[in-house]
Order: C-alpha cells, then structure tokens, then sequence
C-alpha cells in the first residue's frame, strides 16, 4: 500500500494504493492519526486505485472517521472500485460515509 497526502481547496486529499488490509491497516490508521493531530478538518479520500478492502480496512476507516467528528471534521471518499463501492453497499456502510464520485461533488465540503 502507498498512501500520498495533497492539499486541493482548502481540502487535504489522501491518495491510497493498493490493497488495505490486516496487513497495512496499522500504517494506514498512523498515517491518519498524523491528521487528526493536525486537526484536519476536510480529508478527501481517494480509492480510485483501491482493488480490495478487508474487515480491518473498513474498520480503520470508520475509525478514522470517528476521530474527525470529535473536531468537527468531515470526510469523504471518493472514485471507488466497483468491487470496493459494493463491499460498502453489502456493510451499509454507504450510509455513514459521504461517497462522492464526480469532480464538483470531490472539494465540496457545504
């Protein structure tokens, strides 16, 4: 897995790829501790060039988005996978998280 941050509007955009699972779930949670610690308050997630994610993934990820809604910080996840988008679907989890696919919805943080 390769995690990269940029900055886009005022939004910090976390590119993700590869696989996140058991095996890089601890990476990826201190990667994004460092961003709550910076207190972040609009994280875009991108995993357009995300192909598989486990239980541990998705748990890292409502976690992460947990620790953004103590501040008052929002996320959104962006481009996924038809196979990843219907593991979010199977897990409700498309309910909890504000899943963007077009460009005028990745920055609009409203």
């Amino acid at each position: 897995m390769h995690v990269a941050i940029t900055e886009h509007s005022g939004v910090t955009v976390i590119n993700i790829k590869g696989d996140i699972d058991i095996n890089n779930s601890p990476e990826m949670k201190k990667f994004f501790d460092q961003v709550v610690r910076e207190k972040r308050d609009k994280v875009l997630i991108n995993l357009e060039l995300v192909d598989y994610v486990d239980s541990s993934g998705l748990a890292t990820l409502v976690e992460i988005y947990k620790k953004l809604r103590v501040y008052g910080g929002k996320l959104k996840l962006a481009k996924l996978s038809l196979k990843v988008k219907g593991l979010f679907e199977i897990t409700k989890l498309n309910k909890l998280f504000d899943i963007v696919e077009t460009e005028s919805e990745l920055y609009n943080f409203s």
